[in-house]
């Protein structure tokens, strides 16, 4: 069985921006490219679980979505760290109905195992909100990390809270 380190997208690998589809815009967060050869190094393999309610919203379309996705993915290679998929939910409650798909329901993460054969009480999530923590815990993972590089939260279901990825790695 494999062992998994799940990322969020949006505010864990890059800057939180709101609804960000486009290129030009996308920063990535200080750390990432370090944490994620330092977990790949350890044999985990890389996923990203993202929700994406902007498909819902209209704000961009899926195919926005997949170019970025495969521009970041690239980025990642240049830095020699392969992701082996990004699951995401392009879906809204008050848009498109419930879903299972959406933190913190655990779909993208089960799909992930069952495809990737992954021992999930041996894996780990990275998140920026409540929801991607319990996400985790929904799918079975005993570790989690929330990032939080303001210090505003103070209380998480997460194994830790963290205020920068360096924390994580080092």
């Amino acid at each position: 069985m494999n062992k998994a380190l799940f990322l969020d997208r949006d505010g864990v690998i890059n800057i939180e921006k709101d609804y960000l589809y486009k290129i030009e815009e996308f920063e990535f967060i200080d750390g990432i490219f370090e944490l994620c050869k330092h977990y790949q190094d350890l044999g985990y393999i890389i996923i990203i679980v993202t929700n994406q309610s902007g498909i819902a919203r209209k704000y961009y379309s899926e195919v926005d979505f997949n170019n970025l996705t495969s521009w970041m993915v690239s980025e990642f290679l240049k830095n020699n760290i392969e992701i082996k998929k990004v699951y995401f939910c392009p879906h809204h409650p008050d848009i498109t109905g419930r879903c299972e798909c959406r933190k913190p329901h655990p779909k993208m993460l089960l799909d992930a195992s069952n495809e990737f054969d992954i021992d999930m009480k041996n894996s780990i999530i990275i998140g920026d909100k409540e929801r991607d923590i319990e996400a985790g815990i929904n799918a079975g993972l005993k570790e989690s990390y929330l990032l939080n590089e303001d210090k505003t939260i103070t209380s998480s279901k997460a194994t830790k809270i963290v205020s920068s990825l360096k924390e994580i790695y080092c």
